[in-house]
């Protein structure tokens, strides 16, 4: 131990190999091997080797699935948001939250830093940084041997109902079969990033990205860009783009006012994370329609750092009517005149719509939204009614009418959840309790396509665990 207290992770590594052996943490095998076309086929593919994508494969191991396969387009090391295209300093959940150490000390975050940093520095830390999260993410995935294939980026899945399989396709050639596919595709996963039509056709690409693409800052060296949005990613994308030598950087928002409350940390201290999916569905309706009319706002350390720049200034009440290329640079025209800048960024969130991925490209049609499903008590929210309705594992349902056969086996573990589930896959605030409700849907799911056979087989074990016998042998 060094004077800091800190033990350094392979002691560390050591004291977590002893906690998942007192409690059994890995459970015995009892899904039936499956063959087809002369290959075994894999019992889970989880697509995504993100914080969602490796908690599952983790935690279907307790459940004694252990023939599962991640699946991520990325190099190793760089999976989900973190080290591509999130550009906040800290992350914006408390950092007490424990999402994917099931409970086991000496897996938890808190046990990582203080293995290498020491106890006493821990009360000083305010949020998690967002480098350090990654490597943390890096070192789990070792330290349990979680098997990730990396640069597999998943183009199609072709259902094979009669087979009771999916057959995944991925760039490059690729092919795998699975029983069961989760989709722990994070944010993005569920359909795609907005950008308004007037950016998107107006502009050449090479005056425009959104915060969810690469950008090179360091090409916008002294250069003036515009950010169009006002939730926490804009300011995150400024603060960044200042650090990194861009002159000016200028974010107009809509409202008159900048957003102030945060819904999720009333969720969160209510049990309110927890306890969503157990709400009705027009209740669940108004209070996603609440939800989504917040714009999350940026962290007041955050906002903090960006204002800070000499370079930042912020528009309120500022929406853009009109965007176009003005002599290789861009003009933005909102209510208080023109704007020229020499790059924008787009910040304007997402849609959540399966009929937007093309992964889903032959089941999609099939899949039932909530448009569909629920009326609800006030106006429609074209945002929510797009959105998958799920069934309480994040299974995919199809629509009424529609062969619900090839959707068997899918589930929706990424942020098109939100309205049937709530916070849960893609929110570290949700995803304590939303691991849970997958894998155990997920390992009924196995469970029952195999009953008749499992049950058969019950009925007819005829094992001998006693071996006693009476009167006992050469008893006097």
């Amino acid at each position: 131990m060094t004077s800091t207290g800190a033990i350094g992770l392979p002691a560390l590594e050591a004291q977590l190999a002893r906690e998942l052996d007192l409690i059994g943490f890995v459970r015995p095998e009892w899904v039936r091997p499956r063959e087809y076309q002369g290959e075994r086929v894999l019992d889970v593919a989880v697509i995504g080797g993100g914080q969602c994508g490796l908690s599952t494969a983790f935690g279907l191991r307790r459940e004694g699935v252990a023939n599962v396969m991640v699946f991520d387009e990325n190099a190793a090391g760089f999976e989900g948001p973190w080290e591509t295209y999130a550009r906040m300093v800290t992350l914006r959940t408390p950092k007490h939250l424990n999402p994917i150490d099931f409970g086991i000390p000496s897996l938890t975050y808190r046990a990582w830093w203080e293995a290498q940093h020491g106890a006493a520095g821990w009360e000083a830390v305010d949020k998690i940084a967002r480098g350090d999260w990654m490597d943390y993410l890096r070192w789990y995935r070792a330290v349990l041997d979680l098997p990730v294939e990396n640069g597999a980026k998943l183009t199609r899945i072709e259902p094979l109902p009669q087979q009771g399989l999916h057959r995944l396709h991925f760039a490059g050639g690729l092919v795998e079969h699975a029983r069961k596919v989760v989709l722990a595709t994070g944010i993005q996963g569920g359909g795609e990033w907005h950008t308004p039509a007037m950016v998107r056709d107006n502009l050449p690409k090479a005056l425009w990205a959104h915060t969810s693409e690469p950008i090179d800052f360091g090409a916008l060296h002294g250069k003036r860009i515009g950010i169009l949005g006002g939730g926490a990613s804009a300011f995150d994308n400024a603060q960044h783009a200042l650090s990194q030598g861009v002159a000016a950087a200028e974010v107009f928002i809509r409202r008159k006012q900048l957003p102030r409350v945060n819904p999720i940390r009333f969720m969160e201290r209510v049990g309110f994370t927890a306890r969503y999916p157990a709400l009705d569905d027009v209740t669940k309706y108004a209070a996603m329609d609440c939800f989504l009319g917040h714009n999350q706002p940026p962290t007041n350390d955050t906002f903090e750092r960006a204002a800070a720049w000499p370079g930042f200034h912020l528009h309120l009440g500022a929406p853009w009517l009109d965007v176009a290329e003005h002599e290789g640079r861009v003009r933005v025209t909102s209510p208080q005149g023109f704007h020229e800048f020499d790059f924008v960024v787009i910040s304007t969130g997402l849609v959540s719509d399966p009929g937007l991925r093309p992964e889903l490209g032959a089941v999609a049609d099939s899949i039932l939204r909530w448009g569909e499903r629920v009326t609800p008590a006030g106006p429609r929210n074209m945002l929510i009614d797009a959105h998958p309705y799920l069934g309480e594992a994040f299974e995919f349902l199809p629509r009424p009418g529609a062969d619900g056969a090839p959707l068997h086996g899918l589930f929706a573990f990424n942020y098109s959840a939100l309205v049937s589930l709530g916070l849960s896959a893609s929110a570290l605030s949700g995803l304590h309790n939303a691991l849970p409700r997958l894998l155990r849907g997920v390992a009924d799911q196995l469970f029952l396509d195999d009953r008749d056979e499992l049950v058969r087989d019950f009925m007819a074990y005829d094992e001998h665990e006693f071996l006693g016998a009476w009167p006992r042998t050469g008893a006097a």
